[in-house]
């Protein structure tokens, strides 16, 4: 069974939430921070860290309804999936132009006018694909064992 627009949504949201947010708690104390000390244990980086995350939510949702449009031009209505790994590349320099232009509501000041810190780029990438690897392993393998019914309608959580 191919997932439906509908199901694409709801896992989508259901992983980054579930997932993102759990990974994000747990990565965000080791992320670079540019200072000295123990990382990520003020307030702030997790700040930070969850309006990224919520970032990448809000466009992931756009972007199905891209994806779904591109798709109705493919013989099967699908992407391979490797194109699922592959999509992270427009999605992260997406998000990062956004932090770059200082496009991204909610950032502390400082952050929010797009001048970002060199270390900054690191800690964005080392996050973003961390998060988006796992959940990309966890929806094309174990997750079908869990949510046995999942692939049968259409990739529907709820």
């Amino acid at each position: 069974m191919l997932p439906t627009l509908n199901g694409r949504l709801q896992t989508r949201i259901f992983m980054l939430v579930v997932f993102g947010g759990i990974i994000t708690f747990l990565i965000t104390p080791v992320l670079p921070d540019g200072a000295p000390g123990l990382p990520g244990f003020d307030g702030t980086y997790y700040r930070i860290t969850y309006i990224i995350l919520a970032t990448v939510l809000v466009l992931g949702i756009l972007w199905e309804l891209l994806y779904h449009l591109i798709q109705q031009f493919r013989w099967e209505k699908d992407w391979p999936t490797m194109f699922g790994l592959i999509t992270a590349i427009n999605e992260g320099a997406l998000v990062w132009l956004l932090l770059e232009l200082g496009l991204v509501p909610g950032l502390p000041q400082g952050l929010d006018d797009g001048d970002l810190p060199s270390f900054f780029w690191w800690a964005f990438f080392i996050d973003f694909s961390v998060i988006w690897f796992v959940i990309w392993i966890w929806t094309n393998g174990p997750m079908r064992v869990p949510f046995i019914r999942w692939r049968f309608q259409g990739g529907r959580i709820v």
